[in-house]
C-alpha cells in the first residue's frame, strides 16, 4: 500500500486534473495505492466565505455562483455535456444550498466544517469520475467513514482506535486497486463533519498510512520539494534532498506551510517514509523525510504572516508568575488559539499567534477581565535555522522587531513593516 496526496494547486484546472491522472497511470502497479485529495484551487478559501456569511445572516449568493461556475466549467473540460455525472455534481450544491437556508446554529465552528467540508467532497467526486471515464478503475470513499474524530470542530481530534477499525475493515472488505478519498475531513459519532485544521490533507494521508501500515505516503508539490525557503520571499532558494522526522516537525511548527505540523507523528511512530515531490516535474527527486539523523544542516527561513501579537499586563502590576500564567493559558487553550511564539518578563507576557478575528475577539474579551491587554497587527514570525550567530539577516532591514528569540539552532523574531 503507498499513499498519494494531491494538494488544492494540482487539481485548481482541467489541465491540472489530466495531469494527476497522468501521474497514478505511471504510477500504478500491483501494490494498492489510496489517493487522498484536497478543494481544487482556492475553493476552500470562497468556502469559508460563504460560512462566515452564513453564520453573520448575509446573502452569500454570488459566492455560490462563483463556486459552481468554477467547479462546472472544469467539468465541462473534462466530461461530455450530457455526461449524466453533472447531476450528481448538483446535488453537492443542493446540499450546501439546505444548509444556507436553514438558521444558523450559534457554533461557528460547527457550521464552518459542515459548509467547507464541501469542497474536498466536490474535488474527489469529480476526479474519481473522470479517472474512471479514462480507464483507470477507482473507488471513492468517503474520508468521514475511515477518520474519526471527537466533536471539536475545526481542530478534530482523531479517535486512533475507531479509526484504526473502520479503514482496516474498509480497505478489507473494497478490493479495489486505487481507492480515492478526501483530505482534511472526518467524522464524528453522530454523524457529523470534522475538519482536522487548515491545510489539514497532509495529516489525513499520514492517519491513513498508519492505519495500513503503508510503504510510503507522497505528496506532491507545485515545488521540486522542501526548500529552503519559500521563493516567494527569497532568491537562491534550494531543495533540501533529505530531512529527519524532527527536523521537519520543527520546520512545520515555526510555519513552514510545505508540511502540515500533525503529519509526522504517525509517520514516526511506524516509520513510514515521507517523500515531497513536484507534480509539474514527476521525475525530479524530490525530498525524503525519514528516522534516518544524516540531515543536511543547512540555513533555512520561514516566514509566517498574518500575526497578531498579544501583550498581557497584570491590572495591578503584580509580578507575572505561575498564578498568572497558569490562567493566562488556560484562556488559550479554551479558545483554541495556538501560541508561534512567547515571552514573558516581570509584568508581562506576550504571545504570538495567527490571525483569526472570531478566535481572538473572544480571546481579548476573555483575557480583559482580569488583565490589560494590548494588540500589534499586521505582524510578521520569521524563523531562520541552522545559521551562524554573527550570520546577517537580510530579511530583517528596514522591519520594526517586536519580539526575538534565539537557541543554538534557530533565531525567531517578530516583526512589522509599520507602528502599531
Amino acid at each position: 500500500m503507498r499513499i498519494f496526496k494531491f494538494g488544492g494547486a494540482s487539481v485548481k484546472d482541467a489541465e491540472s486534473v489530466k495531469n494527476v491522472a497522468t501521474i497514478l497511470n505511471t504510477n500504478t502497479s500491483q501494490e494498492r495505492l489510496c489517493v487522498v485529495v484536497s478543494a481544487m484551487g482556492k475553493t476552500t478559501n470562497l468556502l469559508e466565505e460563504i460560512a462566515k456569511n452564513y453564520f453573520n445572516k448575509v446573502d452569500s449568493s454570488n459566492q455560490l455562483n462563483l463556486l459552481k461556475e468554477y467547479h462546472f466549467s472544469i467539468c465541462k473540460n473534462l466530461f461530455s455535456n450530457n455526461d449524466k455525472f453533472f447531476e450528481e455534481l448538483h446535488n453537492v450544491f443542493v446540499e450546501l444550498e439546505w444548509i444556507l437556508e436553514e438558521e444558523p446554529s450559534m457554533d461557528f465552528s460547527f457550521i464552518y466544517d459542515q459548509i467547507v467540508c464541501l469542497g474536498e467532497i466536490l474535488s474527489t467526486k469529480i476526479i474519481a469520475a473522470f479517472l474512471n471515464n479514462t480507464g483507470l478503475n477507482c473507488h471513492w470513499a468517503d474520508a468521514r467513514d475511515l477518520i474519526k474524530t471527537d466533536n471539536t470542530y475545526r481542530e478534530g481530534k482523531v479517535d486512533w482506535d475507531s479509526t484504526l477499525s473502520c479503514t482496516k475493515e474498509y480497505f478489507t472488505k473494497n478490493s479495489h486497486q486505487l481507492i480515492l478519498t478526501q483530505g482534511f475531513i472526518g467524522g464524528t459519532s453522530e454523524n457529523f463533519t470534522t475538519t482536522l485544521g487548515r491545510e489539514g490533507s497532509d495529516y489525513s494521508a499520514a492517519i491513513l498510512a498508519y492505519c495500513l501500515d503503508a510503504n510510503e505516503v507522497l505528496i506532491w508539490k507545485d515545488v521540486p520539494g522542501v526548500l529552503n525557503a519559500d521563493p516567494k520571499y527569497f532568491s537562491n532558494t534550494f531543495v533540501l534532498n533529505h530531512l529527519s522526522y524532527q527536523d521537519t516537525i520543527e520546520l512545520a511548527y515555526y510555519g513552514a506551510t510545505v508540511i502540515h505540523p500533525k503529519t509526522i507523528k504517525p509517520l514516526q511512530n511506524k516509520n513510514i517514509a515521507l517523500k515531497v515531490k513536484s507534480f509539474l516535474n514527476p521525475n525530479l527527486e524530490g525530498t525524503l523525510i525519514d528516522g534516518s539523523n544524516t540531515t543536511e544542516h543547512k540555513p533555512s527561513y520561514i516566514v509566517k504572516r498574518n500575526q497578531v501579537v498579544m501583550s498581557i499586563f497584570p491590572k495591578d502590576f503584580s509580578f507575572i508568575i505561575e498564578d498568572n500564567l497558569s490562567e493566562i493559558f488556560k484562556v488559550f487553550s479554551q479558545k483554541h488559539v495556538k501560541i508561534n511564539l512567547m515571552q514573558n518578563s516581570a509584568i508581562s507576557f506576550s504571545a504570538c499567534v495567527d490571525f483569526d478575528l472570531l478566535k481572538l475577539k473572544h480571546l481579548q474579551a476573555t483575557l480583559s477581565a482580569q488583565f490589560i491587554v494590548k494588540v500589534n497587527s499586521d505582524c510578521e514570525l520569521f524563523t531562520a535555522r541552522n545559521i551562524q550567530e554573527n550570520q546577517g539577516i537580510e530579511y530583517l532591514k528596514g522591519k520594526k522587531i517586536l519580539l526575538e528569540q534565539r537557541t543554538r539552532s534557530s533565531a525567531q523574531f517578530v516583526v512589522s513593516d509599520k507602528e502599531n
